[in-house]
């Protein structure tokens, strides 16, 4: 029988990796914490309606890279694609924003978009990020990118480079869109297979396009900065006070639109140029219309995503330490009744002190190979008990990093632990 392996695009997050995703994930949940936004977790399947509706029927997600199927009853399912539309839509469902005190609120988990793999894109991947409803002003622009700002300060990457824009209204969009479009238009035997694709049906897509050959046409193209009115203009220029005033840098990327349709006014993005050509770690913005999309009343609202396996692919590239979650204990226990003791030894310190990390090694070897796998495991410290401890009720506490060795009596060695871990200004105990 032939071995089975995972399906193409997705990737296992092995025990020896995951403690990186920890770091990533504590230090959002840190950050999130401090700015008082409360966790939302939404089903990773939606139907298939709410993505339409919401990222647009004529985007490449929607069109190429979702995973939609029908299930036993006939419904169009699909699984979700990025995070906003169904946190939008269980903001709608359950009346969370209607109290007028707004609503902030992160998340984290799985996306599936079905599209050509590279280099840290799968097509499971992870996602975080942070959403705040019920505010249309460029305050809750300034305080979305500054929660970005502080969350790479956090994992230690300060250096991401800040680019906004601001892409105005549903009204100030539709005339700079046909600008846009009479613009490629005249270029249109300029253009590859894709961006005339992307011109029947969304030019500022065309602006996304990464062929070297039209970069020269797309700068040369109106901007949406173009066709702001003055009420957008102003929203723009609050934003950019903010953040100037917090001493945020930034640069302002006229080109910037972002992939989904339903972006209104600010957009940003913090981009790496460790990543090559696929440069951002984190984007996002306004959608104010997005809630009366999915049946809603209207509703300001501001948000970004930021991709984990993008953030762990920069912190590779800058050699980014990582704390590793090691025991305190390691207890290497040799003999039968020595062994179904140790679990009992191992529970009631446990119990006595708190967050304390403990290995129990209580099966065959000898006491030589269990102190090497303790010295492997990191452990600080090393209890040895064998049938001369258990009978005279102690245990020999063998501290890795110095050599040293202790008799302790049992009744004894919570205590003992406790003073040694806080010693070491350990968070044990």
């Amino acid at each position: 029988m032939s071995r089975t392996t995972v399906v193409r695009g997705m990737k296992d997050i092995l025990p020896a990796q995951a403690h990186r995703w920890h770091w990533v994930e504590d230090a959002a949940r840190q950050v999130f914490s401090e700015y008082g936004y409360r966790e939302m977790r939404t089903p990773i399947v939606e139907h298939t309606e709410l993505f339409q509706r919401s990222i647009g029927a004529d985007t490449d997600i929607v069109e190429k890279e979702m995973y939609t199927f029908a299930d036993r009853k006939g419904r169009n399912l699909s699984l979700r694609p990025e995070a906003t539309a169904s946190c939008v839509r269980a903001a709608v469902e359950n009346s969370l924003t209607g109290s007028g005190q707004g609503l902030r609120i992160w998340y984290a988990g799985p996306m599936f978009r079905y599209e050509k793999m590279q280099k840290e894109r799968y097509r499971q991947f992870y996602q975080l990020g942070a959403e705040i409803y019920g505010h249309d002003d460029p305050s809750a622009d300034a305080e979305i990118i500054l929660l970005s700002a502080r969350l790479w300060r956090q994992l230690g990457l300060g250096q991401l480079e800040l680019q906004i824009n601001s892409l105005g209204t549903r009204e100030e969009q539709a005339g700079y869109r046909q600008n846009l479009r009479d613009y490629l238009e005249a270029h249109h035997g300029d253009l590859d297979a894709d961006s005339r694709r992307r011109l029947k049906t969304n030019p500022l897509r065309v602006l996304d396009s990464k062929n070297p050959d039209l970069q020269g046409l797309i700068d040369a193209a109106p901007t949406p900065l173009d066709h702001l009115n003055p009420q957008s203009r102003q929203h723009f220029a609050t934003l950019q006070e903010i953040l100037n005033q917090c001493g945020l840098d930034f640069t302002i990327n006229r080109r910037l639109v972002r992939g989904l349709d339903y972006y209104t006014r600010s957009v940003f993005e913090w981009v790496s140029q460790d990543l090559g050509a696929q440069s951002a770690v984190c984007g996002g913005g306004r959608y104010d219309q997005l809630f009366s999309e999915v049946g809603g009343p209207a509703t300001g609202a501001m948000g970004f995503s930021a991709g984990i396996e993008r953030i762990l692919a920069v912190m590779d590239t800058r050699q980014a330490k990582v704390p590793v979650s090691v025991p305190h204990i390691y207890l290497a226990a040799v003999g039968d009744a020595p062994g179904t003791a140790a679990h009992a030894i191992a529970e009631n310190l446990r119990n006595r002190l708190m967050h304390l990390h403990l290995q129990v090694d209580a099966g065959p070897g000898s006491f030589k190979a269990k102190l090497k796998r303790a010295d492997r495991s990191g452990a600080l410290y090393a209890l040895i008990l064998g049938e001369n401890e258990l009978n005279d009720q102690v245990v020999q506490l063998k501290n890795l990093r110095a050599s040293s060795q202790d008799t302790i009596a049992l009744d004894n060695l919570a205590g003992h632990i406790k003073t040694l871990l806080q010693a070491s200004d350990n968070t044990c105990c």
